[in-house]
C-alpha cells in the first residue's frame, strides 16, 4: 500500500464546517454563540441530544447554521443513537487534505465538505463503572463507538482539522478564533490533537480496566440464553 505523503499545508486554517456530538454540554451555550459570531458562515453539524441542545442554545439562527448530521449523510440515526456519525461522508469531510487532488475529487462526487473542527467528548463509561452495583450491559452500552473514532481522525490530520475534546479549551479556542478572524493555527491543532489521543487513550485504558477486572460469571448471569 502506498502513503500519502503530505508536502504542503495551511497553517491558519479557516473553520467553516464544525462537527459538534457531545456526552458533556458544559460550555457550549458560550462557545457555540461565540464562534458563530466570529464567522457566521459557520455551518454546524450534529446529532442527537446535542443537536437538541444547539437548537436550544441558538434559537432562531438555528435554521441557518445547524444541520442534523443525519440530513447530511442522508442516513437515519439507528435505534438508540447506536450508529450516528460513522459513515463514509463523515470521514471523507474529517481525513481529506487540501492540496491533494483525488481528495477534493472525493468530495464533489459525494456532495461532502471538508470538516475543519470536531467538538466531542465521549459515553461517561468511567462514572457509570463507578456506580455502586452497575451492571455489564450498563458498562457496555457505555461505550462510546463513534465518538473515538472522530477523535481519533480529526486528530491524526491536524495538518488541516482541530479536534477539541475538553470543554476548559473552549475559552482558548474561541479566542484564538478571535485572534485569527475566524482561523486556527497549525499549533493550536497540534496541540489540541495531543489531548485528543491522550483523550482516548484514557478512555479504552478505563474500558481495558472493567474487561479484566470483572468476572465472566457476572457478565454470563446478565442476559438470558437463547
Amino acid at each position: 500500500m502506498t502513503m500519502n505523503r503530505v508536502e504542503k499545508i495551511d497553517d491558519p486554517i479557516r473553520v467553516r464546517h464544525v462537527l459538534i456530538s457531545v456526552s458533556d454540554k458544559k460550555g457550549l451555550d458560550q462557545f457555540v454563540p461565540d464562534i458563530l459570531a466570529i464567522n457566521p458562515d459557520i455551518r454546524i453539524f450534529s446529532t442527537g441530544g446535542t443537536f437538541s441542545r444547539l437548537r436550544e442554545i441558538l434559537g432562531s439562527a438555528a435554521n441557518t447554521c445547524l444541520i442534523p448530521v443525519s440530513d447530511y449523510t442522508g442516513q437515519p440515526e439507528t435505534q438508540g443513537g447506536l450508529v450516528k456519525t460513522l459513515d463514509f461522508k463523515i470521514y471523507l469531510g474529517l481525513l481529506t487534505e487540501t492540496y491533494n487532488d483525488a481528495h477534493q475529487a472525493d468530495l464533489t462526487r459525494t456532495g461532502a465538505v471538508p470538516i475543519d473542527m470536531v467538538v466531542v467528548n465521549l459515553y461517561p463509561f468511567e462514572k457509570t463503572v463507578a456506580e455502586k452495583n452497575v451492571t455489564p450491559e450498563a458498562a457496555r452500552g457505555n461505550i462510546d463507538i463513534g465518538g473515538p473514532c472522530m477523535i481519533r481522525a480529526a486528530a491524526k490530520n491536524f495538518i488541516r482539522v482541530a479536534s477539541v475534546v475538553d470543554p476548559s479549551d473552549y475559552d482558548a479556542i474561541g479566542k484564538a478564533l478571535a485572534q485569527g478572524n475566524g482561523t486556527l493555527s497549525l499549533a493550536m491543532r497540534y496541540h489540541l490533537a495531543g489531548k485528543a489521543f491522550a483523550h482516548t487513550a484514557a478512555y479504552d485504558e478505563a474500558i481495558a480496566r472493567y474487561f479484566s477486572k470483572t468476572e465472566f460469571e457476572t457478565v454470563n448471569n446478565m442476559y438470558q440464553m437463547v
